[in-house]
């Protein structure tokens, strides 16, 4: 029997399903994470062959010494992962301190992590990017905004999600960020780019071939979300766009992506950008080694009616996606809500009138509000302009006009067209 060390397993709450998939496949799975033992859900801990809790995760000693007991008392460790953007970097180093050799080991982690490292391999896979430099000097920074004009974007070249991101507008912007900026922290400036979020996801084999693909829209942008406070909308295709089918692949080859999920990220102009590219194109955003963030791996289950969790665990196992994918696709969405905001409708309102389509519904936790929402409704439909629908009425708050909402009537004792799981509700 082959030891499986799974990072933190416990979080997000939805997470115990990859465990579930590995055990299923005769994976002695052992957990390291901090949350009391007694605070696991049930399905995790009937996974689960033994779990260490390790109360301080951000020491590397300690987690070490949480592997080092599995491997005492069980024999070397095959595979460790988290599944987690947070921790792939600490994943890594664990890898090379146990030799564990299924994985990505501390140097190639530094191409999944860094902005500037992700642009040469997207074009080596023929993807175009957007213009950028390391910011060093102020004149170069200057420099650069004269070369490609304001707006530019400023961001950590190693960092998750958007956090010390900057919109630089102007020039008395510029001066602020140069003075302001962490100086020890490197940063990647790039041309500002106009565009909708797309996203090439899914699971790869040992030889970095997909086994799963999907993609994903992200009206606006996780910058936009943090700074303006906004709900968020974004849903899951039932086909992947012909021209992201045929660059995917590419890219999953370039960055050598081997049994891992994966979140690529694109942005498709919505406008021309002189030495870039026409309105409608792609062009690379930058990538993650890991599922989509919060819920969504479930977002793709309800799209594609597939178990991505056990897509992931199969190419673990077998080297194969293992899914019938010849099931009924969807456009499937999630809709949230804030807290803070006062809406039209109620909880029972959305679930009466999207009775047939409503999926599962619940509320984040803290750590995933500010850049998800607090609530979240997910629902899946047939066509685009009924999940349009959904998302203006779950949206809608008070002093909004009514918008004119035509569902399906329910047929007695019809059940919802989804498998329901509220987490946190």
């Amino acid at each position: 029997m082959k030891n499986f060390v799974f990072i933190s397993p416990h979080f997000p709450n939805t997470y115990y399903r990859f465990v579930q998939g590995l055990a299923k496949n005769g994976f002695r799975v052992l957990g390291i994470g901090d949350c009391p033992y007694d605070q696991l859900s049930n399905e995790l801990k009937q996974s689960l062959t033994e779990y260490y809790a390790c109360y301080n995760m951000e020491d590397f000693e300690e987690e070490a010494k949480a592997v080092a007991y599995f491997e005492n008392k069980y024999g070397h460790i095959d595979y460790l992962e988290s599944n987690n953007e947070y921790w792939l970097q600490r994943d890594a180093w664990l890898r090379d301190r146990f030799h564990i050799t299924t994985g990505v080991n501390g140097q190639e982690i530094q191409v999944y992590q860094h902005k500037s490292m992700m642009k040469a391999c997207f074009e080596k896979a023929g993807v175009k990017v957007a213009k950028y430099i390391l910011v060093d000097t102020y004149m170069n920074l200057i420099k650069f905004a004269e070369e490609v004009g304001f707006p530019i974007f400023a961001k950590p070249d190693m960092g998750v999600g958007a956090s010390g991101d900057y919109k630089i507008k102007n020039i008395d912007e510029l001066n602020k960020f140069f003075r302001d900026k962490d100086p020890n922290t490197t940063y990647i400036c790039e041309q500002f780019v106009t565009g909708n979020i797309v996203s090439f996801d899914g699971v790869s084999d040992s030889q970095g071939n997909v086994l799963f693909a999907t993609s994903e829209y992200f009206p606006p942008s996780i910058a936009d979300i943090l700074q303006q406070h906004l709900d968020v909308f974004y849903y899951c295709l039932p086909e992947i766009p012909a021209d992201l089918a045929e660059i995917g692949p590419r890219v999953i080859k370039a960055f050598n992506v081997r049994n891992r999920f994966f979140h690529i990220e694109f942005f498709r102009l919505s406008k021309d950008i002189k030495g870039l590219g026409k309105k409608n194109e792609i062009v690379a955003l930058e990538t993650n080694m890991r599922p989509p963030g919060g819920y969504t791996p479930d977002l793709i289950n309800f799209a594609n009616s597939v178990n991505c969790y056990q897509i992931w665990a199969d190419s673990m196992a077998f080297d194969e996606n293992r899914q019938d994918m010849k099931q009924e696709k969807f456009f499937a969405g999630v809709a949230s809500r804030r807290f803070d905001h006062e809406y039209f409708y109620s909880d029972d309102d959305i679930k009466r009138t999207f009775a047939n389509n409503i999926c599962t519904m619940g509320v984040y936790p803290p750590i995933l509000a500010d850049c998800m929402g607090d609530k979240y409704y997910m629902a899946k439909f047939k066509t685009l302009k009924e999940l349009k629908v959904f998302e203006e009425y779950v949206g809608r708050r008070i002093g909004d006009p009514v918008p004119e909402i035509k569902t399906e009537k329910k047929k007695d004792n019809k059940e919802p067209i989804c498998d329901t799981h509220v987490d946190g509700a």
